[in-house]
């Protein structure tokens, strides 16, 4: 697949995915494989769950676009699918779907020794994050966390 299709591929993903309140989160595109394989990872715009219906009803009017325009001269597979369930908690529904479940908290402290901690996720605020450590509430600053991971816990 040439530069100035994969271009013509890409705008076209974007319009469709836009017309349905879709955005493509990644596009891949396996020519090493035969037939290619076209990759397409969608996400809903308002933030909801993408469903196996949503991606079904995403295919077919990608494929038809893609026959319609003539796009690929080749045989090749279409994928749709969701980013699936991430470990990292970012929403604040995520906060609240995984309270009391082991989370690892990365951490930015300059001046600290303590890059990691582990624990079970208890409340989050607008200001800290706060994590039971054996028992104990602690409280860490937003400032001072670079990224929350669901996790197994450790001893």
């Amino acid at each position: 697949m040439n530069k100035e299709n994969k271009s013509k591929l890409e705008a076209l993903l974007e319009k469709l995915a836009k017309e349905r309140g879709l955005e493509i989160y990644n596009l891949n595109i396996l020519t090493n494989q035969n037939p290619m394989v076209i990759e397409i990872i969608i996400r809903k715009t308002n933030g909801d769950d993408i469903s196996l219906d949503d991606c079904a009803l995403f295919n077919t009017p990608v494929s038809n676009e893609i026959e319609k325009l003539n796009l690929l001269n080749c045989s090749y597979v279409l994928e749709i699918s969701s980013q699936g369930v991430s470990d990292e908690l970012t929403s604040e529904r995520d906060f609240k779907t995984f309270k009391g479940f082991p989370v690892n908290v990365e951490l930015n402290q300059k001046n600290s020794k303590i890059k990691f901690l582990n624990g079970l996720l208890y409340e989050k605020s607008n200001d800290y994050l706060a994590i039971n450590i054996k028992g104990r509430i602690k409280k860490i600053p937003f400032n001072e966390v670079l990224k929350i991971s669901l996790c197994a816990l450790k001893d």
